[in-house]
């Protein structure tokens, strides 16, 4: 992608114009040096770092965000928070991410806090995350709480608040640039609002900050007619190329795309339309190489609970969801490890996600992984790899939508750009 930088740039007699430009210069001459020297001034008792605008430079030091990949040594990372975690009302978007043993609790609960006590054991056990993390040396951000039930209105539509449960599913990390995500659910529309003290303070410190456009939700920007009566029907619409997302405008969650250095992978999904992709792919081009993969099964609305890169030449693929493209991953050298069946309870809820949550894991660098603690089949999968275990109990707030890679946005890893399919 060619970037290109724009730069905006009669009298009484001669002697009068001569000396009009004279006094002119000086004036602007005066302003320059005091505007010069007052800039340099601020710039110095803020010891903020200048980020450069190609990817392929390195970052500066003090940059507080940069990360290429989903293994290299965390260093700092933001932690979602389930504090008034609100039920998105059950629009047609909502229906087509959703499983069909859920829907009457959508029906009924939409705009409501989620069962009050669930949430209250989420919170407890994403603090004991943030201290375990803390404890392994990672700086933890947090999201501002923020009231979800309060009504808004658009021109377009109206709807309530959801949650900053998932900083990855708007957030996405390349180099010392955060991306902000423009979302496909309407009850999740404003969700950026509580992140932007965190990125404001990272933008102060020298690091890129872009929103991709933010789309109006309007109608159009779904199939209304969205034949969905049950998981089958996804399942078979899906398989055919249809989604509930159109292609009106651009849209996409964070949480469908992973990392590996040059090379990025994205799903089109529910939430994630083929504008949204071509969006990011010039973005990012010509430093990074956008590749969309595709799975036996799209529907899970994001991509990290079916295919998680958890180290150089090393990915988690989900054996009930195989993905079509995994020859592409072996031609380059790569190990494709097949997790074990989860062992999460049928009983137990989980509104917006699949029991795969527990492949859902944080690497903290290539030989420590954050696991779910009762996840035992998939702590001897690691531990064979010679990968040490952190164990994690977050059952309560699997049920929001998210293992430990949702509820994070890594935003500092130890590391530098490299290539890994060259």
């Amino acid at each position: 992608m060619l970037r290109v930088r724009c730069l905006r740039g009669g009298s009484r007699g001669a002697e009068a114009a001569h000396y009009i430009g004279l006094r002119v210069g000086r004036i602007f001459t005066g302003w320059v040096q005091q505007s010069s020297q007052s800039t340099q001034a601020a710039t110095a008792s803020r010891n903020t770092c200048a980020a450069d605008d190609k990817a392929t430079s390195p970052v500066p030091k003090d940059c507080p965000v940069c990360s290429y990949n989903e293994w290299d040594p965390l260093e700092e990372v933001i932690v979602g928070r389930a504090e008034n975690a609100c039920v998105p009302p059950f629009s047609v978007e909502v229906k087509a991410n959703t499983y069909e043993k859920y829907w009457g609790f959508y029906q009924k609960f939409g705009g409501q806090s989620f069962p009050k006590d669930h949430v209250k054991k989420a919170i407890a056990e994403i603090e004991e995350m943030c201290n375990i993390l803390k404890r392994e040396g990672v700086i933890v951000k947090r999201p501002d709480p923020i009231d979800w039930s309060v009504k808004y209105k658009t021109p377009d539509f109206e709807s309530t608040g959801m949650y900053a449960a998932m900083p990855r599913d708007i957030l996405l990390v390349v180099g010392n640039e955060i991306i902000e995500a423009p979302m496909a659910w309407r009850a999740r529309f404003f969700e950026y609002r509580a992140y932007r003290r965190v990125i404001k303070d990272y933008f102060n410190c020298g690091a890129k900050w872009t929103t991709a456009p933010k789309p109006t939700m309007a109608d159009e920007l779904y199939d209304q007619d969205y034949p969905i009566r049950s998981v089958e029907d996804r399942h078979k619409l899906a398989a055919q190329g249809k989604f509930v997302t159109t292609e009106f405008e651009p849209c996409f969650d964070a949480a469908d795309f992973i990392r590996a250095g040059r090379d990025i992978f994205v799903q089109r999904s529910q939430v994630t339309n083929y504008m949204g992709i071509e969006w990011m792919r010039r973005h990012l081009a010509p430093d990074y190489r956008v590749h969309i993969i595709s799975f036996k099964d799209p529907n899970p609305m994001h991509i990290d609970a079916t295919f998680n890169i958890i180290g150089p030449g090393l990915v988690l693929s989900n054996p009930d969801r195989p993905c079509h493209q995994i020859e592409l991953f072996k031609k380059a050298g790569w190990t494709v490890i097949h997790p074990p069946v989860p062992l999460i309870p049928d009983d137990h809820p989980l509104w917006m996600s699949s029991k795969w949550l527990s492949m859902n894991v944080l690497m903290l660098d290539e030989k420590r992984v954050m696991v779910d603690a009762n996840e035992i089949s998939i702590q001897k999968m690691f531990e064979n790899l010679g990968i040490s275990t952190i164990k994690v109990n977050i059952r309560h707030a699997n049920s929001l939508g998210g293992g430990f890679h949702c509820w994070t946005c890594d935003i500092r890893r130890r590391g530098t750009l490299q290539s890994y399919f060259d």
